[in-house]
């Protein structure tokens, strides 16, 4: 007869408890995504009225309490380091530098960009702006909408604060695979007039397959390149430097060999800088902010050490900011970028980007030569003769395993 009680079995009790966390850890992973998705459409903050909080105040100098940040703590100082130093004062201007004015509103650029705002320098000042809700990043194929470096048409409201109503027409764009969408698009620096590609001899070591996916972006964008050697202080000889570069001077890029720590090249690199837009690009760690104080004292960027352990550069700069350099250059400093992958590009497209190889492959028994182990590849013999250098033909061959067909 039933007595009411049920035996539930050892094995489906375990079988029900690992069906319910997997729900659990489901819901929390669609939940994380959901709010991922609406950050990156450029949804307003889950804190709606945390202008009206502001006041006057500026953005880096609120006690938050219960309000979400729009910067990590530890970037308080360089900001206002950056403020100090910008010819664009948040205070009156002189009314002979006022911006242009454009059908949409007040001409200005992007100088820094934040969670749904930035700082857009229009003529004297500085304003705070955020953009329109029409300009977002959906079906665009990118995953941000504003970037340093962006002309932008702003209507301001008269209390050092606007509205970013188009963004002009951009000459290029520095991009990359955005980290988490792989099929996405992340912007990283517009309007430039070079590609700064600053590497190190050591600490971290220099690193050829980085500095070719540079070189490969800078061509693709239409924007020259220049390439900078950092710590060469650390180098055992002049002549070790010189083999490790030469195939990069083969190619005619500009090359420019430096020391901090011992003043050298820092002429030449300031020299390079002058009255040019341009953008930093680099591994952490191998001494950016460092050179930009050396050639600019003013700037007064953080810097920090390389860890031992690893080999590799701790975060100083934590996103894209335009500084100004001398009477008519400005720089933009980036954060450190470990990885750089290539938008758009397939492992047939890549030889076009290696001339000294493209030469040669016209050469190669088949048509359809992948410069990989193919018999009769004539590229592969150039690099036995020494005609192709092993390290570029190193960074080919591990650069083309890592994109689609």
């Amino acid at each position: 007869m039933f007595n009411g009680d049920v035996t539930v079995p050892k094995d489906k009790n375990r079988d029900y408890l690992r069906d319910r966390e997997r729900e659990i850890r489901r819901r929390q992973l669609q939940r994380t995504k959901t709010a991922s998705r609406r950050n990156r459409e450029g949804r307003a903050p889950r804190q709606r009225d945390w202008k009206a909080h502001l006041g006057d105040t500026a953005w880096d100098e609120v006690d938050d309490g219960g309000f979400e940040r729009i910067m990590p703590r530890d970037e308080n100082d360089r900001r206002k380091a950056v403020e100090a130093v910008l010819p664009l004062s948040a205070a009156d201007g002189d009314e002979s530098e006022a911006p242009e004015v454009t059908a949409k509103g007040a001409r200005g650029r992007v100088i820094e960009v934040s969670t749904g705002l930035c700082r857009v320098a229009m003529g004297a000042r500085v304003t705070l702006c955020e953009w329109r809700g029409a300009l977002t990043a959906q079906d665009t194929g990118y995953t941000n909408i504003v970037v340093v470096g962006d002309e932008v048409a702003v209507t301001e409201n008269g209390n050092g604060r606007g509205v970013i109503e188009r963004i002009m027409p951009r000459r290029n764009e520095i991009v990359r695979p955005d980290p988490f969408y792989a099929h996405l698009r992340q912007l990283v620096a517009a309007n430039v007039d070079q590609l700064l590609i600053v590497a190190a001899w050591r600490k971290p070591n220099i690193w050829p397959e980085l500095i070719d996916r540079y070189l490969i972006t800078a061509e693709r964008s239409s924007v020259a390149a220049v390439l900078c050697v950092n710590k060469i202080d650390l180098a055992g000889s002049g002549a070790e430097i010189e083999a490790a570069i030469a195939p990069y001077r083969a190619l005619g890029l500009p090359v420019i060999l430096t020391s901090a720590l011992t003043g050298a090249g820092l002429d030449d690199l300031r020299q390079a800088l002058r009255e040019k837009i341009t953008a930093l690009a680099g591994l952490s760690g191998v001494g950016k902010s460092t050179l930009l104080n050396a050639i600019e004292p003013g700037l007064a960027l953080r810097t920090g050490d390389v860890n031992d352990e690893k080999g590799q550069g701790r975060h100083t700069t934590s996103q894209a900011v335009m500084l100004a350099f001398g009477e008519d250059g400005y720089v933009i400093d980036t954060p450190g970028i470990r990885e750089f992958g290539l938008v758009g590009l397939t492992r047939r497209g890549l030889i076009e980007f290696y001339p000294e190889m493209t030469a040669l492959a016209g050469a190669c028994r088949f048509s359809d030569c992948a410069h990989v182990r193919e018999p009769g590849c004539a590229v592969r013999a150039g690099v036995d003769a020494g005609a192709v250098s092993a390290t570029r033909y190193d960074s080919y061959c591990k650069i083309r395993k890592t994109l689609p067909e």
